[in-house]
């Protein structure tokens, strides 16, 4: 037989989960989930960016101009802004294209992520 006690539990646990789902709903405050990358010949299906750099809106493809590759590391031509190559921020493109992650998706924006193709020798 189930205690009334173990009935309350339960009935709180699922009130608390209602009324955590209504305020997601009500104010439209879901986990925000990457967005992807645009499908290229290497990646015919394209990628998603991950979550760490990207939350909707951050990344995109950029030219191979906007990004110098130079002995101190990348640098954003947009910004003037530096990364080491030893950072953590750059990462490997998948596609071989540079994909510049950026807060709030802004073209001054500090730099999250940068994806860079394979480097030159």
């Amino acid at each position: 037989m189930i205690s009334n006690r173990a009935v309350t539990a339960a009935t709180l646990g699922l009130v608390l989960w209602l009324c955590g789902l209504a305020a997601m709903l009500a104010f439209g405050t879901f986990p925000a989930a990457p967005h992807e990358a645009t499908p290229t010949a290497a990646m015919p299906q394209g990628w998603s960016y991950p979550f760490s750099c990207c939350s909707g809106y951050d990344c995109r493809e950029v030219a191979d101009t906007a990004i110098i590759e130079g002995a101190r590391g990348y640098e954003i031509r947009a910004t003037g802004e530096l990364i080491p190559m030893s950072d953590k921020k750059i990462k490997q493109s998948p596609d071989g294209r540079f994909h510049w992650c950026s807060v709030a998706g802004a073209n001054d924006g500090k730099t999250i992520c940068l994806f860079v193709p394979p480097r030159s020798f």
